[in-house]
């Protein structure tokens, strides 16, 4: 019997408490920043949606490539010092960028060489979040404590969303950078409170980085499900990196009224994924990646009512199913590595599913603005659609994605 009280019953677990809190305000401050920054950088004299293009991708690039030395490190070290410096590194990117939007001083190397310090940042850090959760949270409660950490993030996007943009026109996207930066800071001051037992801990043996990213790659490479799933989504991330991080942006600034509308679109996105929290909360399929795969069908929605220049509030409310299904895709997700993938391969395996699923996406940002001068916006946003869905699709032809069968445990009925 699943019951919502009983999943809220995890929060008097200190540890689980503490984890939560700070990701909930990294993710704040992660909110603040594709708003401030788009208008931020699309508002310097003489920028253009390439001028946003390259910045993003000097962002998107380091993030790949580190991405796997991030995984060997969390599995290597204890996780919680891990993601504390990931947190430190990140305010540090998102400062420098404050301080450059503010002074007026902005070469592009400099505001590509502070994006990519964040790129690093999200690169240490993701890994050892992935890993850190089952050090914590009981194997029959992964997918609750999943959703619940899910929860918090979603709600930081949403409140990050209106009050990203609303900072961007009162104040200028510098102070909304300064403030996602101060709350980066706080986070990783909350991450340093945290303390596992030493037996939790995950124990690195002696090998050489080359040995662990070996064995790493042999757990990612011989589960179908995982690497099928991964290679739609480099394909699915490329489009969305290309429609969420340019096309969207600009053409808002066209057609649609400029920062506002298109926090409109990212709060009616975040809105979407909390209440993707209470399907994600009750749902146990029993084969749960089969179900995650076909929830990426609704990503392509926003595009083409982009594409078809739909009414705002229908675009807004295609971001909300966009957010209810990745939501759900997401928790599933994270649970099934959880579960099936040893725990002291987990962040190396989580690293090589980032990096897979994120190569192409610097390739989308680099593309959007060719693509939006040579096709038009909203022919390139029907683009991004397409790819979704023929991705999509793809990945439904894999055994391995349509057969995987959830443990027992996580089977039960929705109550």
């Amino acid at each position: 019997m699943h019951s919502y009280l009983g999943d809220l019953g995890l929060l008097r677990d200190r540890r689980f408490a503490l984890l939560l809190t700070a990701r909930t305000i990294s993710m704040l401050g992660s909110s603040f920043a594709p708003v401030a920054l788009a208008f931020g950088v699309l508002g310097l004299p003489g920028a253009t949606a390439s001028t946003l293009s390259v910045v993003l991708t000097a962002e998107a690039l380091p993030m790949l490539v580190f991405m796997l030395v991030g995984g060997v490190i969390a599995d290597r070290l204890p996780r919680q010092r891990v993601m504390m410096a990931g947190e430190f590194l990140m305010a540090a990117g998102w400062f420098a960028l404050a301080v450059m939007m503010l002074t007026g001083w902005t070469p592009l190397p400099a505001l590509s060489a502070a994006a990519a310090l964040a790129g690093i940042s999200t690169a240490i850090t993701f890994p050892a979040l992935t890993g850190i959760i089952p050090e914590i949270v009981p194997t029959d409660r992964l997918q609750t404590g999943n959703a619940l950490l899910a929860l918090g993030a979603n709600a930081s996007r949403v409140l990050g969303a209106v009050l990203g943009g609303g900072t961007v026109v009162l104040f200028g996207g510098g102070w909304a950078l300064m403030a996602s930066g101060a709350m980066f800071a706080v986070a990783g001051l909350l991450i340093a409170q945290l303390r596992l037992k030493p037996g939790e801990r995950p124990r690195g043996e002696a090998h050489s980085m080359l040995a662990d990213l070996r064995d790493g790659w042999r757990e990612f490479r011989s589960r179908q499900w995982i690497w099928v799933v991964v290679a739609q989504f480099s394909l699915m991330v490329m489009a969305i990196q290309a429609g969420h991080g340019v096309l969207g942006p600009l053409l808002a600034k066209e057609t649609l009224g400029g920062p506002l509308a298109w926090s409109a679109f990212l709060t009616g996105e975040a809105v979407g994924t909390i209440a993707g929290v209470l399907v994600s909360l009750r749902l146990r399929p029993r084969r749960p990646v089969l179900v995650a795969v076909l929830l990426c069908f609704p990503a392509a929605l926003p595009y083409v009512l982009l594409g078809f220049d739909a009414p705002i509030w229908a675009i807004v409310a295609g971001a909300f199913v966009l957010g209810v299904s990745f939501d759900v895709f997401g928790v599933l997700w994270q649970t099934t590595m959880q579960r099936e993938i040893p725990a002291e391969s987990l962040s190396r395996v989580s690293s090589y599913d980032v990096l897979g699923s994120m190569m192409f996406g610097p390739i989308g940002l680099l593309l959007a603005a060719p693509a939006a001068t040579f096709f038009g916006t909203e022919e390139s946003l029907l683009g991004c659609a397409v790819i979704v869905v023929l991705s999509t699709l793809a990945a439904l032809l894999s055994p391995g994605v349509r057969n995987l069968r959830a443990p027992r445990l996580q089977t039960a009925d929705l109550k």
